[in-house]
């Protein structure tokens, strides 16, 4: 009786995954939005049309994104693709009270303390644009071509854990695709499964 429930609840969490992904309209038209940056300023996804963009769904409490950032590993790859045009956009979807939203001065801080240097650090807190983009985890990666089409969704790499460890082994398909894209190459792995924190939505 416990095997055939537990069977029954991984095909349950298996089908939500599969659910989830097929959310995402690869090389598809991505759905602009407007949201506020920690800045104070109105950024919409259109303001970029004719860069390519990353966004990066984050939550600094986050075990799997402390990972990332701790090592410099997201740091680094943020500042080589910023320096080649493209535009990084950080998407916090947490709701208030929940893990990941923190106030402007904590962000700020959070963000001086890692050296990370986006162009935006973007507050979604009712979690409108990270719904439309099927957002699952943090991180969860998002790469939208010139012409405004989503060309990449999923995880920044294949190691699913929090060990650091696994960094210097790890495929990073962030890299691989952006690299493929800028120089109109045919990106192998277009959606792939991201890991991480569950984006904290208010419902």
């Amino acid at each position: 009786m416990i095997f055939h429930t537990i069977k029954a609840f991984i095909l349950i969490l298996f089908t939500l995954n599969l659910s989830a992904l097929a959310n995402i309209r690869i090389d598809e038209p991505a759905p602009d939005f407007t949201l506020k940056s920690t800045t104070g300023e109105t950024v919409s996804l259109s303001d970029f049309r004719g860069k390519f963009v990353v966004l990066e769904w984050i939550n600094f409490d986050c075990p799997f994104v402390q990972k990332h950032y701790d090592t410099d590993n997201m740091q680094k790859l943020q500042n080589k693709y910023i320096k080649q045009g493209v535009v990084w956009l950080l998407i916090c979807s947490s709701a208030p009270g929940k893990q990941g939203h923190f106030d402007i001065d904590e962000i700020h801080k959070r963000m001086k303390n890692y050296k990370t240097n986006p162009n935006a650090y973007l507050i979604d807190e009712d979690g409108t644009v990270g719904k439309a983009y099927a957002a699952k985890t943090t991180p969860d990666m998002r790469i939208i071509n010139p012409d405004g089409i989503l060309i990449y969704a999923g995880a920044i790499d294949d190691k699913a854990t929090t060990s650091k460890d696994d960094i210097k082994n790890a495929r990073n398909y962030v890299d691989e695709a952006l690299n493929y894209a800028l120089n109109n190459k045919p990106i192998k792995d277009k959606v792939t499964k991201p890991y991480g924190c569950s984006v904290k939505y208010a419902n």
